[in-house]
């Protein structure tokens, strides 16, 4: 283990109308399977906004991935499995903010 930083990486979206229970059923699955086949993610977590202050814009959901340094967050980014799930689920959505912070 090194003494980088580790990195949040956090997705916030909002699903097209079109989009399914069954198609969210597979965008979910797909994300949260990332954690289990690429070296580096050391914590996962999702859901829908619960937030009551209101300023979401019309974002529906979340996710957050903590990686173990820069480096695993850069190596994930290419990764091929990475890019196959983008290939699924980026398809499904309207919008996306997906920023990063040193933890």
């Amino acid at each position: 283990m090194n003494n980088m930083p580790k990195v949040k990486h956090i997705a916030i979206f909002e699903f097209k109308s079109s989009c399914t229970p069954q198609d969210r059923e597979i965008f979910w699955k797909t994300i949260k399977d990332l954690p289990k086949q690429i070296p580096g993610i050391l914590e996962f977590s999702s859901g829908p906004n619960i937030s009551s202050e209101g300023l979401n814009q019309g974002f529906t959901n979340s996710f957050l991935m903590t990686f173990e340094s820069e480096q695993a967050r850069d190596n994930y980014l290419p990764h091929p499995i990475h890019q196959a799930a983008v290939e699924v689920v980026l398809p499904m959505l309207e919008r996306i903010i997906i920023i990063d912070h040193a933890a």
